[in-house]
């Protein structure tokens, strides 16, 4: 006969793997969001019986509202290191189906990212067997790496500026050269070492 210490372990690993099983059945979206300091996952739980409302960052619980009687509205949080500001719209769609949509900074993901893609510039590199994310902000000339806002120094030269920075052990800057075409403007390149890194595009 089994002692009541074992039951009682059943019956709380029986559960514990039904409440995850609960959790899971009540997520209706999840999201990738490209910021500077990383790429976020956003998970949202929506009970469309008991009305509950739970908001993931990076698997982080943000959000958690237990019983919400309206089951339609938005859910607003920030992600990531600059605190960018996003919001969950929950929308009818018909009877009992919802829609749901992100907006970051006030913009349409699609939008946002489509934007993004103007103001910023974003390598992949690996170096000594670590794998970097380096972002240059074309407006501020800010450079991150990792999650990480980078020391930089820039220096002017004969056919632009460079910005220079360290990754590790490797010297790196990031040159700016004028296409000579309006539409274009500046071009970014990222050089490490002597090597020249293709942009990546996310």
């Amino acid at each position: 006969m089994a002692s009541r210490e074992e039951i009682t372990v059943c019956e709380d690993e029986v559960r514990s793997r039904y409440s995850h099983l609960e959790k899971m059945t009540d997520l209706v979206a999840v999201w990738e969001v490209a910021l500077s300091d990383g790429v976020h996952k956003i998970e949202f739980e929506h009970g469309t019986t008991s009305g509950k409302r739970v908001v993931y960052v990076d698997g982080k619980e943000e959000i958690r509202k237990e019983w919400m009687f309206k089951l339609v509205g938005k859910e607003t949080f920030t992600v990531g290191a600059s605190k960018t500001k996003a919001t969950i719209n929950i929308d009818a769609v018909s009877g009992f189906a919802y829609e749901y949509t992100l907006e970051i900074n006030g913009k349409s993901l699609k939008k946002y990212m489509e934007n993004r893609s103007k103001t910023t510039n974003t390598w992949i590199l690996s170096l000594g067997g670590t794998d970097y994310r380096v972002v240059l902000e074309k407006d501020t000339m800010d450079v991150w790496c990792n999650g990480q806002k980078m020391e930089t120094a820039g220096e002017f030269v004969e056919d632009g500026t460079e910005t220079h920075f360290s990754v590790g052990d490797y010297s790196c800057y990031i040159k700016a050269v004028s296409s000579g075409k309006r539409k274009e403007g500046i071009i970014h390149t990222l050089i490490v070492g002597d090597r020249e890194i293709p942009e990546a595009v996310e």
